[in-house]
Parts: C-alpha cells; sequence; structure tokens
C-alpha cells in the first residue's frame, strides 16, 4: 500500500468530490438543452458564457483534443525550463493567474461575477502565500471544473476518448521512461504550489529505531510524507464525464465518477511505497468500464 489505509480514503473521497463538484460547476452553465421528445436524445445543445468575456477556443469538436494535448505538451516545456533555470516566481504567478481564473469561472456558476472574482483572487493568494492542507484541497475541488467549463463545450466523445488514450500513454512515459513528470511533481511539492490533491501525514519511526533514539535523549522526528494526485488526474476524466454529461444528464454521469475512484482506490492499494505510477492509465480505464455500465442503464 503506498500511503496509510486513512489518507488512501481521504485522497479518494477528495478526487471523488472534485468530480462530482466539476460536473455541477459544467452543468450549471448549460443554457439550452434540444431534445428529441421521441427518442429522448440531446439533438443540441448550447452553453451561457464564461465570466470576464473570456472566449472558449473556436475548434471543431473533433480535433479539440489536439488542442488540449498540444497545450498539455507545451505548458510542461515551459514547467520544465522554470526547474531548469529556477525560475520560482514566474511559476508561483503562472499558478495565481490559472487558479484565479479556473476558480472565478468556478465559482461564478454559484455566485454574482464579482462576488467570484474577488474570492478567486483571495484563495489563489492564500495558497501561493499561506498555503494549508484545507484552502489548497477545498480550492482544487472547484478548480478542475472551470477547467472543464472550458473545455466540455467544445468537445464530443470520440475527442474525449482519443484525448484519454493519448494522455496515458503520454503520462506512462513521462513517469516511468523520460522521469520528467516525477521532476516536476518534486519541484512542484517542494516549491509548496502543487497542482493536484496533496495531503501531508506524519510517517511514525519503527518502533526499534523510535527507541534507540529517546534512549540517547534525542527528539523523535517524525517523517512528513504527502500523498499526492496530480491536476491532469483530476482533469482529464472530468472531461470525460463532461462530455457524456450532454447526452444522459447529471445524475446518471456519476457512475463514471465512482468507477474511476474505484479504479484508483486499487492502484493506491497495490501501489507500492516510495514508488511513481502513472494514474492515468488507471483512470482510464475506470472512464471506460464506467461508460460500459452507464450504457447499461441508459
Amino acid at each position: 500500500m503506498k500511503h496509510t489505509v486513512w489518507i488512501t480514503l481521504i485522497l479518494v473521497a477528495v478526487f471523488f468530490l472534485s468530480q462530482v463538484v466539476g460536473l455541477a460547476v459544467t452543468n450549471q452553465y448549460v443554457a439550452q438543452k434540444v431534445v428529441n421528445e421521441t427518442t429522448g436524445e440531446v439533438i443540441n445543445i448550447t452553453y451561457n458564457k464564461l465570466p470576464l468575456d473570456m472566449q472558449r477556443p473556436e475548434i471543431d469538436e473533433s480535433q479539440s483534443y489536439i488542442f488540449i494535448l498540444g497545450a498539455v505538451l507545451i505548458g510542461t516545456v515551459l514547467v520544465l525550463l522554470l526547474i531548469k533555470f529556477k525560475g520560482l516566481k514566474l511559476w508561483k504567478l503562472w499558478f495565481f493567474l490559472s487558479v484565479a481564473l479556473c476558480l472565478t469561472i468556478a465559482f461564478s456558476a454559484f455566485i454574482p461575477q464579482v462576488i467570484a472574482v474577488v474570492l478567486a483572487v483571495i484563495v489563489a493568494i492564500l495558497k501561493i502565500y499561506k498555503p494549508n492542507f484545507i484552502v489548497h484541497n477545498l480550492s482544487e475541488i472547484f478548480v478542475y471544473g472551470g477547467l472543464a467549463a472550458i473545455f466540455v463545450p467544445i468537445m464530443n466523445l470520440y475527442a474525449a476518448v482519443i484525448l484519454l488514450v493519448l494522455i496515458s500513454v503520454y503520462d506512462i512515459i513521462a513517469v516511468w521512461q523520460s522521469k520528467h513528470m516525477v521532476k516536476m511533481a518534486q519541484f512542484q511539492t517542494e516549491s509548496k504550489v502543487f497542482a493536484g490533491i496533496s495531503i501531508p501525514y506524519q510517517l511514525p519511526k519503527k518502533s526499534e529505531q523510535k527507541a534507540k533514539e529517546e534512549k540517547k535523549g534525542k527528539k523523535v522526528q517524525e517523517t512528513i510524507k504527502s500523498a499526492i494526485l496530480g491536476g491532469g488526474d483530476m482533469g482529464f476524466p472530468l472531461l470525460f464525464a463532461g462530455v457524456l454529461m450532454k447526452s444522459v444528464g447529471f445524475a446518471k454521469v456519476l457512475i463514471i465518477p465512482a468507477v474511476v475512484s474505484v479504479a484508483l482506490l486499487l492502484l493506491l492499494l497495490f501501489a507500492k511505497k516510495d514508488k511513481f505510477y502513472p494514474a492515468m492509465p488507471f483512470v482510464t480505464a475506470g472512464c471506460f468500464v464506467g461508460y460500459g455500465l452507464l450504457q447499461l442503464v441508459i
């Protein structure tokens, strides 16, 4: 097991909550659905505009995965450059702007725009300058809903499936081959500005070692570890579920995050300590199994 049972359950619970909240945020941006009264099939769906006159990319739905994958690769290169040249301040500025933007979109789904902007900026500042477990993870629950509200409207199921497959392959290469994803995760964790779930916990020392240190009059230091899950591992399954929500609705599509959460739980239970694993292949498998189950209840 990679982490303790309780930490594992908390991590999975936060992940599941982020998916549900993200779908709720995206659903709030739905302006109108045109449904075939005979078959119940959704013929057309339109979305409300984003706050602050932000515009969604104008691209063909079936080609949207190219745009998103390109953005991921460009972002990866930029982060690696920041790591190489120790651009911590630039990373924090980038992180602040991204978080403030996504939270503004997410909060605006439920509260007036002006209040959403102010709240988003305050939370983004706290995440960077006053980081703590509660603020960080509560904000992460909403951040990916903001991303979904941008990209779900410009995607179809074909693009969502291709994106999951390509990102899974990329994740395997980035973690097990080039290992640059591990380097990025370590950089973010050390800088205390991490995109994704981060749950710190104490790892008690073995009783024999603890007894020896106490006998010598040394203060026993507990090892602090963090259970982490990257932002991409949260965002991509949410995009897939959001696209399916267009046709099946909010209630039924919750099957997807439920099954993906089980897949994530199994990964964490069977993973070994101090080893890095690409989560996306397991998350993607959960998405596809969930989709199969969804077809049975439609």
